[in-house]
């Protein structure tokens, strides 16, 4: 993993530009380095239709806020290292997903509720902000980072830029849903005229239903600010019914019957020229759609639904959007067991 970031060119120190916040000029430039700038607003219709799926939860005013600043921003803090970017801060509530229960014991700890903004030490600890707009960090125990957002920033930037004992590496992760959800989904009626049931079962596991339809305006919206994508009518019909759709990776490797992949289309938020490069490769314009093989293969759409995968060079994947779901489901090993 490149341990630079992709903005090590930018410029003027946060002094220079007017610092006005309530959090240290260090926090503001990791933050801008981030893609962070004064008055961001994205919506968050995409965040909250997920969770209410995937968990009830119920978003309130200060969450909506905080996530319409900051969401989808990953903070690797300044200079990169093995430390900061280990520790990267994701302002990412889908990691959350299937959490309730963990959110629920965590809200009566911290004796108010807790709603989900993001993950920490390596996605070991969640981020949960209450109705004053409380920051807190979901380890074992619940640790309040701050009363405003301001200052629980600048304790995160703080904390990820050293030896913490916030961050803790090493610290094993929970299991991840999807292969809890594996052995407990049903296959439905869209299992043989569709798709075969494994690609059925698969796709349920990571969160798609029959009538799934959520809002895809905060993944429009994020991606046209940082990489000026413009969605087309296929590629906001695909995300509407599998955004945020996946397989987890899991230990040991050799023990996935598919490889990972996840239908989020921010994992090319910083490289619209990467998806620039395989559009002119493919000779079609291209949307991004989500990443495979943890992070080495981006995956994009063109205008007619056909699928593209690539990083160096493009391959078309498939014709159509079942067709490549299809084959992102189809076994690479036989008899790996799940």
């Amino acid at each position: 993993m490149a341990l630079t970031h992709p903005l090590a060119s930018y410029g003027r120190s946060a002094a220079s530009r007017g610092h006005t916040r309530g959090w240290s000029p260090r926090t503001e430039e990791v933050l801008r380095r981030a893609g962070w700038r004064p008055g961001r607003s994205v919506p968050t219709g995409a965040w909250e239709s997920i969770l209410r799926e995937r968990g009830s939860f119920v978003a309130h005013d200060a969450a909506r806020r905080f996530l319409s600043e900051f969401g989808g921003l990953v903070t690797y803090g300044w200079p990169g290292d093995s430390i900061t970017t280990a520790s990267a801060i994701r302002f990412d509530p889908l990691k959350s997903e299937w959490q309730d229960e963990r959110f629920a014991r965590a809200s009566r700890e911290a004796g108010a509720v807790l709603y989900p903004v993001g993950t920490a030490d390596e996605g070991a600890g969640f981020l949960g902000i209450t109705e004053d707009g409380a920051l807190h960090l979901m380890r074992d125990p619940v640790e309040l980072l701050g009363a405003t957002t301001d200052l629980a920033l600048d304790r995160l930037v703080e904390a990820q830029g050293a030896r913490s004992a916030l961050w803790t590496p090493g610290v094993p992760t929970f299991e991840r849903p999807f292969w809890r959800r594996l052995h407990s989904v049903e296959t439905g009626p869209d299992a043989g005229p569709r798709w075969s049931e494994e690609t059925d079962r698969v796709l349920r596991a990571g969160g798609w239903f029959p009538g799934r339809s959520v809002p895809t305006e905060t993944w429009e919206s994020i991606l046209l600010q940082t990489g000026e994508f413009e969605i087309h009518d296929a590629a906001r019909r695909f995300l509407s019914e599998f955004g945020a759709v996946g397989v987890s990776y899991r230990e040991p490797w050799d023990s996935m019957p598919w490889t990972e992949f996840s239908l989020d289309p921010l994992l090319a938020f910083w490289d619209a020229e990467i998806i620039d490069d395989l559009a002119e490769q493919a000779g079609v314009d291209l949307y991004p759609i989500g990443m495979r093989d943890r992070g080495n293969q981006h995956l994009a759409m063109a205008e007619d639904g056909s699928v593209y995968a690539g990083m160096d060079s493009v391959w078309l994947l498939a014709p159509t959007p079942d067709e490549a779901l299809r084959k992102l489901t189809s076994r690479i090993r036989p008899t790996a067991s799940y």
